[in-house]
């Protein structure tokens, strides 16, 4: 079942049409990237990205200490914000996790916590039960999890992830989006890290665009 569930990721088999790094040639709409419909961005000076991402994944597991890193000298002006995608009824249980851990404050701490018991740990994470007792032994009190897991606050925003999933065409994980407009995913990279300097391009782009206004 769980095998079954991850080849919903888009895989990273997609071959260049150059020898060149991704770092040294221009994009190329629909190659590396794709325009969509313009999104609101929650930021109001500077540019937003966003990691929709599904815990259950494995790509999306080995992307984030890549992500990471790149957050660390990311431009001061960038804000991430992570956004758990749900293509299929059975992917809200993941969102609900990241929900609950947001409505903690505990989201920064343990958010790769999650990719591990999910992956190395192979815990069964849409299981409530099997979550509250995660939640215990990362020092989070147990009545304060199941209190926000169940919370009218968190449904609402596993079913907003449901919405923003549909309104930005995410169609699998990882993607990455910027400034509401620009879309870059795993099939259009040959590599994991191979993202980060499409990334910094589609980023360049938005300043461009902003600039022509």
């Amino acid at each position: 079942m769980r095998r079954a569930l991850r080849f919903a990721c888009l895989p990273f088999a997609l071959l260049w049409l150059s020898l060149l790094p991704a770092h040294a040639q221009p994009l190329r709409a629909n190659i590396e990237y794709r325009v969509i419909e313009q999104q609101p961005v929650s930021v109001t000076d500077g540019i937003e990205v966003i990691d929709f991402f599904w815990y259950g994944c494995p790509y999306c597991n080995k992307l984030q200490p890549v992500l990471v890193k790149w957050m660390r000298g990311k431009p001061a002006d960038v804000t991430v914000r992570h956004v758990p995608v749900v293509l299929k009824p059975n992917w809200a249980p993941h969102a609900r996790i990241y929900y609950t851990l947001e409505a903690l404050g505990e989201a920064g701490r343990l958010h790769q916590e999650v990719y591990r018991g999910y992956h190395i740990e192979e815990l069964y994470m849409s299981r409530p039960e099997v979550m509250s007792q995660w939640a215990v032994r990362h020092k989070i009190d147990q009545a304060a999890w199941e209190a926000a897991y169940h919370s009218a606050e968190v449904t609402a925003k596993v079913e907003r992830a449901a919405e923003l999933t549909r309104q930005y065409g995410i169609t699998g994980t990882p993607s990455l989006v910027v400034q509401g407009r620009y879309l870059t995913s795993g099939n259009m990279s040959e590599s994991l890290e191979g993202l980060m300097p499409i990334l910094d391009g589609l980023i360049r782009l938005a300043r461009e665009r902003a600039a022509a206004r």
